[in-house]
């Protein structure tokens, strides 16, 4: 199970940082990923982190303004959002995904989902 929080409405150039906490069994065996869906759009990846957290992937949109990573004692893994623009206005989603290789990012085919936080960055 996937938890995720810290959504909220904020103006643009403010930050937010969203949190998922998993309940797994040995969530350092899992690769985790940020993925969003803007309203009637598809849902696209953002950010993706290894299993052993070394690796980290972005989408090109993020542009350096976001940053994940994983707390393995705390089977948590965060997303800092900086700068946020009304672009980034989306529901966003962790996903988990057993790793098959422990430095490798998924950008897809993620088989765990949370609920989703919403985000809106509006003025």
């Amino acid at each position: 199970q996937l938890q995720a929080s810290g959504g909220g409405l904020v103006q643009p150039g403010m930050s937010l940082k969203l949190t998922c906490a998993a309940s797994v069994r040995r969530f350092s065996g899992y690769a985790m990923g940020w993925f969003r869906q803007a309203p009637g759009k598809g849902r696209e990846f953002v950010a993706g982190v290894s299993a052993s957290g070394e690796s980290i992937y972005y989408a090109d949109f993020v542009s350096g303004r976001f940053t994940i990573s994983r707390d393995n004692a705390k089977s948590t893994v965060y997303l800092q959002m900086n700068s946020l623009r009304p672009g980034d206005t989306a529901v966003y989603y962790c996903a988990a995904e057993p790793a098959r290789s422990y430095h490798r990012v998924y950008t897809g085919g993620y088989d765990y989902w949370g609920q989703g936080t919403e985000v809106t960055v509006s003025s």
